[in-house]
């Protein structure tokens, strides 16, 4: 009398063998692409708060130009001056008063500027002193455009006596402002690329002409 044997033939074992690994295959190629997804998800976010970070410093201190802790009526402001004036470009200079006694001289300390070289982004903090502001192990800046704006604001009906007809009288105030655009890639994705675009008002506006004698 044969005895019955219960069990899994070699065959059956193969094919249960072939499912469980094509299982556990799927498994890892999600996991893998939810891992790619958060990888991505996280330079993408580190990206946008470089650019972001750098954004913020730049407007804070563009806001300070042309500032003059005591300004004199006898004299023009020796931190007025700002570069570029019309044209966009990728650097700037401008300057502003940070002594602790105003001394209305224009000082190697209180000169200030911005300028893109080999993708880093550097912040001038006095005469030839320049700093890296942004981190090339973290993102590579592509484009870095300043495009100043202008606009004149009359004052001739703020002044005590009106411009004498047939004269020519160009009071005026000018408010400034800068177009700032910054666009990066990551370091560590090439394919990864953010853009930030910023309108700054310089604080301290710049009064042209004068009211009429």
């Amino acid at each position: 009398m044969r005895t019955l044997q219960k069990g899994l033939s070699l065959v059956e074992l193969l094919v249960g063998l072939a499912l469980g690994l094509f299982v556990v295959a799927a498994g890892l190629a999600g996991f893998a692409a939810q891992w790619r997804e958060q990888r991505d998800a996280t330079q993408a976010m580190r990206l946008m708060q470089e650019l972001r970070t750098a954004s913020a410093v730049i407007a804070r201190d563009l806001r300070r130009a042309a500032h003059w802790a005591a300004p004199s009526a006898s004299q023009p402001n020796p931190y007025a001056a700002f570069a570029p004036q019309d044209a966009a470009s990728d650097a700037a200079a401008y300057a502003y008063s940070r002594g602790a006694v105003e001394d209305h001289v224009l000082g190697g300390a209180e000169q200030f500027g911005l300028r893109l070289r080999r993708g880093v982004i550097e912040l001038q903090l006095g005469a030839g002193n320049w700093q890296a502001l942004t981190d090339a192990g973290t993102m590579r800046v592509t484009e870095f455009v300043l495009q100043p704006q202008t606009e004149r604001v009359p004052l001739l009906e703020h002044c005590e006596r009106p411009c004498p007809e047939g004269a020519s009288c160009e009071a005026h105030v000018a408010v400034r402002r800068v177009a700032l655009r910054i666009t990066a890639r990551s370091s560590a994705d090439a394919s990864l690329q953010r853009r930030v675009d910023t309108l700054v008002r310089i604080r301290n506006d710049v009064i042209g002409g004068a009211c009429p004698a």
